[in-house]
């Protein structure tokens, strides 16, 4: 692809979103050792979790530079095949009641389609996109047929959000978009927890998410009430809330990862959560890669926010090595220019300069 921008500029883009990079992970790393040596906490998760993003996202950058489609192409399949092989994406005895691990398998089967269509934008070849786009389509199929509704749901709308990227004419606007739509998802799940919608609403929203995660996210919203600043520690919600130590077989989450960041590391917490999903839009608008990888990317990315807001997704490597590796392939430079089709032309190359 030919940037707008000069080699200068864009060295210099890429350089400021690598540093934000650089700076928020490791301000979340540094912010876990903080709240578990005060709390006596556990840090392992989450440091675990970082390392996971980073070294996806260091590999996606390294093989989107050499091999823009196929690289995508093979992570989507590598996906698809932990999603079907292993169900429920970690090995050993699993704590499937009474919520499971839906979210899991949901979220990276999400990514999986988002790759194979960042992919289909990278080819020229009308044969092979038209194949790679069957893949995407093939995953959603497959999030039905393994019974992940919500999957099934996330992968059509990346599907759809991928064709209308391909007439965005300003990447900004789709970022902005897609900002605020993640911004929703969590902002009604902290609405549900804290019992702050109309009735009907609430009662609604309870049959879909069950009562029990419900309860969940209200002990841990009470735990961030009272433990504001550091909050109680990683890895010590299993132990703190009323709901989780009387259920049989608890995985020890309140299944979201916003009230869990709440709960556990406090406000400070919450903010750097939010300042990681905001790095990795930053970086996919400064991205030199054609709009629809980008704004596909995103796409997934954001829905991958929407499953953990209301999931433990995050609590699984597989789906945290996914998103580094899916926002790594769509912000790598290719070594050869991309050369977008002709209906996206000067529109694909959008705008690079904020």
């Amino acid at each position: 692809m030919t940037s707008l921008a000069g080699p200068g500029e864009d060295g210099e883009r890429r350089n400021v979103s690598d540093g934000a990079g650089v700076v928020v992970l490791g301000a979340c790393a540094t912010w876990a050792l903080i709240t578990a040596t005060v709390q006596e906490g556990r840090p392992e998760g989450v440091l675990l979790a970082v390392l996971a993003v980073a070294a996806g996202y260091a590999a996606g950058r390294i093989c989107g530079a050499l091999l823009p489609v196929a690289a995508p192409c093979a992570g989507a399949l590598a996906g698809l095949g932990l999603a079907v092989a292993v169900p429920h994406l970690a090995p050993g005895p699993q704590a499937v009641a009474p919520l499971g691990h839906a979210g899991a398998t949901a979220a990276l089967l999400t990514l999986c389609a988002g790759a194979a269509c960042c992919a289909a934008w990278a080819t020229e070849a009308p044969a092979l996109r038209l194949a790679l786009g069957a893949l995407a389509a093939g995953i959603t199929v497959t999030a039905a047929v393994l019974g992940s509704t919500s999957g099934f749901v996330t992968c059509t709308a990346v599907l759809l959000c991928s064709l209308a990227a391909g007439r965005m004419q300003r990447r900004g606007l789709g970022i902005a978009g897609l900002a605020l739509a993640a911004t929703l998802a969590t902002g009604l799940t902290w609405a549900v927890a804290a019992n702050a919608l109309p009735d009907g609403l609430t009662a609604s929203l309870e049959g879909q998410f069950t009562e029990h995660r419900i309860q969940l996210w209200q002990d841990a919203l009470h735990l961030a009430h009272h433990n504001a600043a550091l909050g109680v520690g990683p890895e010590r919600f299993g132990e703190l809330s009323t709901t989780a130590t009387r259920t049989l077989l608890s995985d020890g989450k309140p299944h979201s990862a916003l009230l869990q960041q709440a709960a556990e590391q406090g406000v400070v917490g919450v903010v750097l959560l939010a300042a990681s999903f905001g790095w990795m839009l930053y970086a996919l608008w400064r991205s030199t890669r054609p709009t629809p990888v980008v704004l596909t990317a995103g796409a997934a990315l954001t829905a991958l926010a929407a499953i953990a807001a209301v999931g433990n997704a995050l609590s699984f490597t597989a789906v945290s090595v996914g998103a580094g590796l899916l926002a790594g392939l769509a912000t790598a430079r290719p070594l050869v220019d991309e050369s977008p089709q002709p209906e996206m032309g000067a529109r694909s190359r959008d705008r690079l300069t904020p």
